[in-house]
């Protein structure tokens, strides 16, 4: 069944709950015209690779689902031997429903211990389970969930995982422990985690319970990653458990458990390489989704001009709480380090301009789009970036609804009944940054990505010196888009009145092509504006934009191609979930002072 383009447009309204004019990048929202960022700079890769987490981020707003839902996480099994090894259980119960998180921890030789996706042994392997267990479900679990990608699940199950234990903290965590001590705060912060996971696997992998299943029948993970970052946030608490564990099993008569604060800064590792870039290209219209909720909300508060002294202290607060993380961020590369001094020089400087009376009076006469407009101006793209989430902060009530339209129908449509001449005006009109490359350039069009066949995981290769180019995966979308244009302007120059259908029939090629553009001409943010076959290509910046949106911290990248961040350092604690809390003190975590 085709559907127009009008038909796309209106769907897409429905979906995100507003109403979009692309070509001037506004949106109605609750009746009210707001203008959006234009996706030239919205979509831009180099200031994708500069977001930051937000309330909108999915660790963010699992703890407040979490807080404001009062969830019960209960212990039922915890069944270690005297090193760690062994098996626990965790009951959740939300509302009517109820899970279970399962935890197995194994015996791992050194020789063996391997951070790439690609390994076949971890320290810990988990999963999180719909309902209750039965002594043949948990048998069935403790046999294929060791296993990973090697095993097969049921549908109950909707996560699967596993993590190594820290080299550089878990040990030194256990000594302190067991000597009635807490732990170094000055070691915690260049690690912040006991265990860093390599892999959260759901939406229907090795049998588990697909998307479709998880959004309608599981109302506690409804939004996109739920389920996976509740996985990241239990093999936290687990590993603080398993520490203290070993501690009293080494000494039971001076053995410490960690405090609170300490506790609550011990966050999760992750280690992610170039498999997460094609998620991007591959799910443009949920990509467009998450944007546009992004943009919507940063529109809402541009709008508002109550930019008042209460306000103004506490972007001067938040300011300096991101200058002591930054502070305490170790970070092995150079340039990132040389990132984060001179955002760190940025939020001093602006700190001192907003304390400014007369620049202050000016924001109160004129708004925050005065702010941004300085902020844009005077210490560029990053920090722009970093101030627009820190007045997220400022506005829950503007942003915090937003999180529930982050799902979406991916389904790319195709209206085979439009004129040939009309796809083209959509080309030219919304894809004018990919016909502006020129691919004749070998620099231009100098790397491919394929899956390698020994690591299975994704890969950059470059076309002068490297094989394998004939297997190339479909992520050069510029490149495409030319492609298509050129075929487009070959039909119509034999048959100016072809139709859409009359192309494809010829160049069947081009489905796929023709599909994204008439979908995502109406989602403006779709698409990465970028050549991912540059020869300067910075991967990272692919890689920040989708880690930002899970709400990772401290990004600290290891080479162009894989990096180490931090996942719910400074979030509240299981304890802290029945008390009287603010959920969403936690952005920008700083080290305790016990």
């Amino acid at each position: 069944m085709t559907t127009s383009i009008t038909d796309q447009l209106t769907r897409a309204d429905n979906a995100i709950g507003a109403v979009f004019d692309p070509r001037v990048s506004t949106v109605i929202d609750d009746g009210a015209a707001l203008t959006l960022r234009p996706a030239a700079v919205v979509m831009d890769l180099d200031r994708l690779g500069m977001m930051q987490p937000s309330r909108l981020s999915f660790m963010r707003t699992l703890v407040r689902r979490m807080v404001q839902e009062a969830w019960r996480i209960t212990e039922e099994r915890f069944a270690l031997d005297n090193d760690g090894y062994g098996e626990a259980i965790y009951c959740l119960e939300a509302g009517a429903e109820s899970y279970r998180f399962v935890v197995f921890s194994s015996p791992l030789e050194k020789a063996h211990r391997n951070d790439r996706v690609i390994s076949n042994q971890w320290d810990l392997t988990m999963a999180l389970v719909r309902g209750n267990l039965s002594d043949a479900q948990l048998d069935q679990l403790r046999l294929n969930v060791p296993l990973q990608e090697a095993g097969r699940m049921e549908e109950t199950v909707l996560v699967l995982s596993r993590a190594n234990r820290s080299a550089r903290s878990f040990a030194e965590v256990v000594t302190a422990l067991a000597a009635g001590q807490q732990p170094d705060v000055e070691r915690l912060k260049i690690a912040g985690y006991l265990c860093r996971t390599t892999a959260v696997y759901g939406s229907g992998k090795f049998g588990m319970a697909g998307w479709h299943v998880v959004k309608t029948s599981c109302r506690s993970f409804r939004t996109p990653f739920s389920g996976e970052m509740f996985t990241c946030y239990m093999l936290r608490h687990f590993s603080c458990r398993q520490v203290e564990h070993i501690a009293r099993q080494r000494s039971p008569s001076s053995a410490v458990t960690l405090a609170p604060e300490i506790e609550r800064y011990i966050g999760i590792g992750n280690a992610t390489g170039l498999g997460m870039a094609p998620f991007l290209i591959k799910h443009p219209v949920l990509i467009s989704h998450w944007m546009t909720q992004r943009e919507i909300a940063l529109a809402r508060i541009m709008s508002q001009t109550d930019c008042d002294a209460p306000k103004l202290c506490a972007l001067q607060s938040m300011l300096e709480q991101v200058v002591q993380h930054l502070q305490e961020t170790t970070v092995a590369a150079d340039y990132q380090t040389s990132r984060n001094q001179i955002l760190i020089a940025a939020c001093l400087a602006l700190i001192s301009k907003v304390a400014q009376p007369v620049f202050s009076d000016a924001l109160k006469r004129g708004g925050w789009q005065v702010l941004q407009t300085f902020v844009e101006d005077h210490y560029g793209p990053a920090a722009e970036e970093l101030v627009q989430v820190l007045l997220f902060e400022l506005y829950p009530h503007l942003v915090d609804s937003l999180e529930e339209s982050m799902a979406a129908d991916e389904t790319l449509d195709l209206d085979s009944g439009m004129t040939l001449i009309e796809l083209l005006v959509l080309l030219e009109t919304h894809y004018d940054w990919a016909l502006n490359i020129d691919f004749n350039d070998p620099n231009h069009h100098a790397l491919f990505w394929y899956r390698s066949e020994e690591k299975m995981e994704p890969r950059l290769g470059d076309r002068a010196c490297d094989a394998g180019a004939e297997r190339e995966l479909p992520l050069l979308i510029a490149l495409g888009v030319r492609q298509c244009f050129d075929a487009i302007q070959k039909s119509l120059a034999e048959n100016p009145e072809s139709l859409v259908v009359d192309f494809l029939i010829e160049h069947p090629d081009q489905l796929a092509t023709v599909r994204r553009v008439q979908t995502l001409c109406g989602l403006p943010y779709g698409d990465i504006r970028g050549n991912l076959s540059d020869r300067n290509l910075e991967p990272m910046h692919l890689l920040r934009a989708k880690l930002s949106f899970f709400g990772v911290g401290k990004f600290d990248p290891k080479s162009k191609l894989w990096v180490r961040n931090t996942m719910f350092q400074g979030a509240p604690i299981i304890e802290d979930l029945s008390q009287d809390i603010n959920p969403d003190h936690w952005y920008f975590p700083t080290a305790p002072v016990l």
